[in-house]
């Protein structure tokens, strides 16, 4: 079993002691107790408050990739046309999974460590008319934050259906939903909320559901059936009680701290983080300071390092970062100071390890 002494993964992120004791209770039946719906019920609010939207949000059980394949498969048919706004991993992987289910996906590359330019995207657009456009907020791998606010209107006036993934930078970034005009968005437990991963969220616009109800798909996954679940008490599938009793202590955590200090908690880390990474002498992977994530830095490995001796080094040292995957395997490797490890001081032990064992070699 691997404990880090000082855990700075990108997820998923250490687990507090208290969220982790709502695992503790046997609560009863998620089909048949009131007090279960009740704690759906304000979930749903807590979750409206942090991600600025008035549109239906979908808590689910599973990792948050169970409830980005539902989303996808719920409003996009065999013959659709998906654009996939890509700078990274996640990105294009959007575009593959549209492809899985039959869509007609084309890509919208950025350059690395950027994001796509928003003229190109327009003309892109116009061009291929898709019916679906895809964003990822935060792309882990690449450690980008991208500018989701920018290219929102252009989508808008295309009339595409709008699914971003924000499932590594909710909490520790702005999250608009209603603002951006996003239809379907996309959160994860294991990120910033600091919990384990098997709670999915979905935010779900009134366009979106009308085109799940044109789709209707049928499967564990499918949107749909979750429509009227809160009001009739009906869940699709049993749910995960204890899960949803640490959910809701992390969204109460995080809107006691205030969601305008925890913003500057992550941006502060981050800042800190990728400062000693300059003053050591490691190259950022994003180009732009703007697009530097503020839950996770990409540091390109120095020269004269593997990833695997990189690690090796790090975990004598009782640090754990993680590498990435795709085509930045074995070329950066990523610092999470996201949820409960955007605390300057675990921050400030990591980076001292990292030069530590740079001097070293």
């Amino acid at each position: 079993m691997q404990t880090y002494k000082i855990p700075l993964v990108p997820g998923p992120s250490s687990v507090p002691l208290k969220y982790r004791e709502a695992y503790l209770t046997d609560y009863g039946s998620t089909d048949l107790e009131d007090d279960f719906f009740a704690l759906l019920a304000e979930n749903v609010s807590l979750l409206r408050q942090v991600l600025k939207t008035e549109n239906s949000v979908v808590v689910g059980s599973g990792e948050a990739m169970m409830i980005l394949w539902g989303a996808l498969k719920s409003v996009v048919k065999p013959g659709d046309r998906v654009l996939a706004v890509s700078n990274g991993l996640f990105g294009h992987g959007f575009g593959e999974m549209a492809e899985a289910i039959g869509a007609r996906a084309e890509y919208m590359e950025a350059p690395d460590g950027k994001f796509v330019d928003k003229e190109a995207l327009r003309k892109k657009i116009a061009a291929f008319r898709p019916d679906v456009v895809t964003a990822v907020h935060c792309e882990t791998p690449s450690g980008l934050l991208n500018p989701i606010a920018e290219i929102a209107p252009v989508v808008a006036e295309s009339g595409a259906l709008f699914i971003v993934d924000f499932v590594a930078s909710a909490v520790g970034a702005d999250v608009r939903v209603d603002e951006w005009g996003i239809d379907l968005g996309l959160l994860g437990s294991q990120k910033c909320l600091s919990l384990l991963p098997d709670i999915s969220m979905l935010t779900i616009s009134g366009r979106a559901w009308k085109r799940a109800e044109e789709v209707n798909y049928a499967g564990y996954d499918a949107i749909l059936p979750w429509k009227d679940a809160l009001k009739v008490k009906a869940m699709p599938y049993t749910h995960n009680w204890q899960a949803n009793a640490a959910l809701n202590l992390a969204l109460k955590s995080v809107l006691e701290e205030g969601l305008e200090n925890s913003f500057k908690r992550h941006a502060e880390a981050a800042a800190y983080c990728r400062a000693r990474s300059r003053q050591m002498g490691l190259k950022l992977y994003a180009a732009e300071e703007s697009l530097a994530s503020p839950t996770v830095t990409a540091i390109m490995i120095p020269d004269g390092w593997t990833w695997p001796e990189l690690d090796a080094a790090f975990r004598k040292e009782g640090l754990g970062v993680g590498g990435s995957y795709g085509a930045l395997a074995g070329k950066v490797f990523r610092i999470g100071h996201m949820g409960s490890q955007a605390d300057m001081e675990l921050v400030k032990r990591g980076m001292d390890v990292i030069e530590r064992v740079l001097k070293g070699r």
